[in-house]
């Protein structure tokens, strides 16, 4: 292992001097006088910037063979590193392929091994490399290490993941998804069409596990269910097409940190990103190989109207609407940056001449391409320590982006909030009791200053929050720590919310009833039996409401102006039986029908952000379990037959969800299987 000290007991130059001779008459070197290299902070490996068919083009193959620089770290074969293990097992053909060893002095001097189709080895590195680049990317935005979501194990308690498991040819399908069973990626290969193979070989093996986007796209999700475990019940419209939406708008962006696909791009497009080009198209192989004759999906020139948010329902047609929104604002402040420097190229006009425009102004115009892009994808992923644990909409999603950003940078001189709202305007997207689409409207709103939790970070509470944080800052490399000193303050916040801060107001307030009150006003949440809602689960030791404090992590932010903030994010929820029919709901609720097993669970919670230094509830983003609104509105939308081929074969993933569970269902593999079947 190569030591971080630059030197190895050092010498006195004149030591050094007068032991040079002997080594030219045939002496060696002294022992202490080697030195000792630090480590790289990034590692270079080569990929496909898109995926192997655009090597088959003159034009695009120039740029498709991109070299990636990922973060540096120790690996084993496979590879295996800190976050990854990358494990080649092809159970259709029966073949264990052979791992790759990354730290091989050759590939090491070559930047790994060269883009291949035919290599086993080179899938293991392009996977890899992929997933690190997007892992770096969501640690930027939230300003902490990342952990997978965990396994729970049979008394009920968390075990930490430390490694997220790739398997490169796991499926002999055109298929491609996370597994939240078995916290894995699973990528398939399969023959192209033998009629519409667009670019492909009629009949040609595509492996998904080489699309850029794909890759990125099914890292995403993995890690959204490591920060949001509850996403992925599809509890109305928009939940799992905000997942699928989410994880394009990641894979997507990403096209644009690659500076020689953008200069090439930018150069082709003469500027204009809003029209037909690679930066815009996702997974464009196995679009064509599956016969759709282009990509997979395209964010550019999706006309809103065309595409009607009420009347779409199919979670990746309805995310497309997402993501096109978020392209759009992308376009806007792109456009708005690079006004002035087409003026200046066009001699005040704006109008660019025919012909090719000059490399002086591509690459400006690329440099503007890029931060706007970071800032977007910064933006996207930032936004989700602003939305509720459950239950998620376009809407709070939005304000989610909005209050991030707020947060980040109040001024918003490039208009970056104002282009979100518009674009998402122009797709019907709006929030719930919101009075307009104002920005001052649509940011989250901190608690009243009367409410109780003005008390309940008190001076001692305040005081243990800052000594985790130091536990946290301390280990800021060490994932397995985090996730111990994460959890061991779960447990203890669980006590502060179920226990002490309901003793503390039945000696302030008298009644229960009144400290119910309370707490509705503050955090939205159940903590003492209510007699209309019969429906809570309760726990069997306290016959209290459950409360499961189901994450709890610290984010490090320096906003626009310097200013550090350390913020404490905390995701509690509920659980409440749900009924198809709606007069056994009722029954149940009030206690004339003693509880029975649930047809679905319904959710409620509350996100929490706190000012670590200073213990001031900052944001309280709720959705109360004893909401029979939203509960209606899922029975409908789980109860609703699905109009699909893929319902036929695959069953229903809404209700699979609720009835295995989040350690057993498999909705992505449903949701992505699906997808292909319509197609």
């Amino acid at each position: 292992m190569v030591a971080r000290t630059i030197w190895n007991n050092p010498v006195a130059p004149d030591d050094i001097i007068g032991k040079l001779y002997p080594i030219e008459r045939g002496g060696s070197m002294p022992k202490n006088v080697v030195v000792k290299t630090p480590y790289p902070r990034q590692r270079v490996l080569q990929v496909f910037a898109f995926d192997p068919s655009l090597n088959w083009d003159l034009d695009t193959a120039v740029i498709n063979n991109l070299s990636l620089k990922v973060p540096w770290e120790n690996v084993d074969f496979g590879p295996s590193g800190e976050y990854l293990e990358v494990v080649d097992i092809d159970p259709a053909s029966n073949v264990f392929y052979p791992p790759v060893d990354l730290d091989d002095n050759f590939l090491l001097a070559q930047d790994g091994l060269p883009p291949s189709e035919g290599s086993p080895q080179f899938h293991q590195q392009m996977v890899y490399a992929v997933v690190m680049k997007t892992i770096e990317n969501f640690e930027y935005a939230l300003s902490r290490k990342v952990l997978w979501a965990p396994f729970t194990d049979s008394t009920g308690d968390d075990k930490f993941v430390k490694r997220l498991r790739i398997y490169p040819h796991a499926l002999r399908e055109p298929n491609a998804y996370y597994s939240p069973s078995k916290k894995a990626l699973l990528f398939g290969y399969f023959p192209a069409s033998t009629k519409n193979p667009g670019r492909n070989l009629p009949g040609g093996t595509v492996f998904t596990c080489l699309s850029h986007d794909i890759v990125a796209h099914e890292t995403t999700h993995a890690l959204l269910d490591g920060l949001h475990p509850y996403f992925g019940e599809p509890s109305n419209l928009d939940v799992l097409a905000l997942h699928e939406a989410f994880a394009d708008i990641v894979a997507l962006l990403q096209h644009f940190s690659h500076p020689e696909v953008l200069v090439h791009q930018i150069s082709k497009t003469r500027g204009d990103l809003g029209s037909d080009n690679l930066l815009g198209q996702l997974a464009r192989q196995f679009g064509e190989a599956t016969g759709k004759r282009g990509a997979l999906r395209d964010a550019i020139n999706q006309d809103p109207a065309a595409h009607p948010l009420a009347s779409t329902t199919e979670p990746h047609d309805r995310g497309s609407i997402l993501v096109a929104g978020v392209f759009d604002a992308f376009l806007t402040v792109y456009r708005a940056r690079v006004a002035d420097l087409l003026r200046i190229a066009t001699s005040g006009t704006g109008v660019l001449p025919e012909g090719a425009i000059h490399p002086d102004l591509v690459g400006r115009m690329a440099n503007e391409a890029a931060a706007v892009a970071q800032h977007i994808l910064t933006m996207c992923i930032r936004a989700l320590d602003y939305c509720p644990p459950v239950d998620i909409t376009f809407g709070e999603y939005l304000r989610g982006l909005i209050t991030a950003d707020y947060d980040d940078n109040p001024d918003d001189v490039n208009g970056y909030r104002l282009a979100m709202i518009e674009s998402f305007r122009r797709r019907v997207i709006y929030p719930d009791r919101v009075r307009s689409l104002s920005e001052e409207s649509l940011l989250w709103r901190p608690p009243d200053e009367d409410a109780v939790l003005s008390d309940f970070f008190d001076f001692n509470r305040l005081k243990n929050i800052q000594e985790y944080e130091l536990v946290q800052k301390r280990n800021l490399y060490r994932r397995e720590t985090i996730f111990g000193t994460e959890q061991a303050f779960r447990k203890e916040f669980h006590g502060w919310l179920h226990d002490d801060l309901s003793l503390m107001y039945v000696e302030k307030l008298k009644t229960i009833d009144a400290i119910q009150a309370v707490l509705n006003q503050s955090l939205n949440l159940k903590l003492w039996p209510d007699d209309s809602q019969q429906s809570i689960f309760l726990n069997e030791k306290t016959g209290r409401p459950e409360l499961e404090i189901n994450s709890l992590r610290f984010a490090y932010r320096v906003d626009r102006t310097g200013r550090t903030r350390s913020d404490l994010v905390i995701e509690m929820n509920q659980r409440r039986r749900g009924y198809f029919d709606a007069d056994r709901q009722k029954a149940v609720d009030t206690g004339k029908q003693p509880p029975m097993k649930e047809d679905f669970i319904f959710r409620g919670g509350s996100t929490m952000l706190v000012d670590v230094e200073t213990g001031n509830v900052r944001y309280v983003i709720s959705k109360g379990v004893d909401s029979n609104r939203r509960l209606e509105i899922q029975r409908r939308y789980i109860t609703e037959p699905e109009a699909s081929l893929a319902y036929t074969y695959l069953g229903s993933a809404r209700l699979n969800a609720f009835r295995l569970g989040k350690d057993r269902s498999e909705p992505f593999a449903l949701l992505h299987g699906s997808e292909i079947l319509e197609g």
